[in-house]
């Protein structure tokens, strides 16, 4: 996926440890839609400085300039968080996540600090925000934090802290994060930003992860985090739209297409208004169908 795409598909978000040399390396050449480097969880105290500094540089290597790349960073209150904002925002990070995203204050701080060095460094790049709920707090309030910044461009399920909060453990049904999931989606489109879903840990479980795919795209998730990534493709093709959506899609843009050469204001198929949410709608199927491959580029 180029960063130059007309509609930024996010489907595949895959994690990689800031610390694991031939990942942060390699990462592009699975096609992800998002590279995620992570300097989190993944990474052991006595590796979190070779690991940002790995990361920086591989943020400024050409194999990276035309994939999405963000950057999981320690929270602010720790050794960590600074040092790593520093270094990620320098490197040129497209999207900072935010993890543990309890409160608002959270990333207003985040916020506050990503602006203080892009303004040292002069740059005109807009640093982008993914906040992490991972925790019944967070969840209680998914809606003001979706809302909270002008940089968010998502909010993500971190499944496996959440559950912990929770006092629980997951489940291959997943009911233990049904209020969770429906919180964080509704305040997703609430505020107009992208839902992402959390991990699937069992990576040799293929039928597991399809059929959760399969749950989160029909909830209206917009994608989903990996660790592994050979679950990239069969993410992509749950996630690409049938041939039934990719031919209404052809209609509407056509219709739209002929009633704007014909000077008409109003689009009709079928003896149906289209207006243009559903032309919007009809434009990003197609950008959907052409990054999953189902369609030439020239359609």
């Amino acid at each position: 996926m180029s960063k130059t795409t007309k509609t930024k598909l996010r489907r595949s978000m895959l994690f990689v440890p800031g610390s694991n040399t031939g990942m942060v390396c390699n990462a592009f050449i699975y096609k992800p839609d998002t590279v995620m480097f992570d300097l989190e969880d993944s990474v052991a105290l006595s590796e979190k400085d070779s690991a940002r500094l790995m990361v920086f540089h591989a943020l400024q290597h050409f194999t990276y300039q035309d994939i999405e790349t963000a950057v999981r960073v320690n929270p602010l209150d720790t050794p960590f968080g600074i040092l790593d904002l520093e270094a990620v925002i320098r490197g040129g990070v497209d999207i900072v996540r935010l993890p543990k995203t309890d409160t608002v204050q959270d990333v207003l701080d985040m916020e506050r600090e990503i602006e203080r060095i892009e303004k040292e460094i002069g740059t005109t790049k807009k640093t982008m925000l993914l906040a992490a709920i991972e925790s019944a707090l967070g969840v209680v309030n998914a809606v003001e934090i979706a809302r909270s910044s002008s940089r968010m461009m998502g909010i993500a399920l971190g499944a496996e802290d959440f559950v912990r909060d929770l006092h629980t453990q997951r489940t291959k049904e997943g009911g233990e994060l049904m209020a969770a999931r429906n919180q964080i989606l509704l305040a997703a489109r609430a505020a107009k930003i992208g839902a992402f879903d959390s991990i699937f840990s069992d990576i040799k479980d293929k039928e597991g992860f399809m059929h959760e795919v399969a749950y989160v795209k029909s909830l209206g998730f917009d994608g989903k985090s990996l660790i592994n990534p050979n679950q990239i493709p069969w993410l992509h093709k749950e996630f690409a739209p049938s041939t039934k959506n990719i031919s209404w899609a052809i209609e509407v843009i056509e219709a739209a297409k002929d009633a704007e050469l014909r000077g008409l204001g109003v689009v009709s198929l079928d003896g149906k208004m289209v207006d243009a949410p559903i032309i919007a709608r009809a434009e990003w199927i197609m950008d959907l169908a052409r990054a999953s491959g189902v369609l030439g580029e020239q359609l």
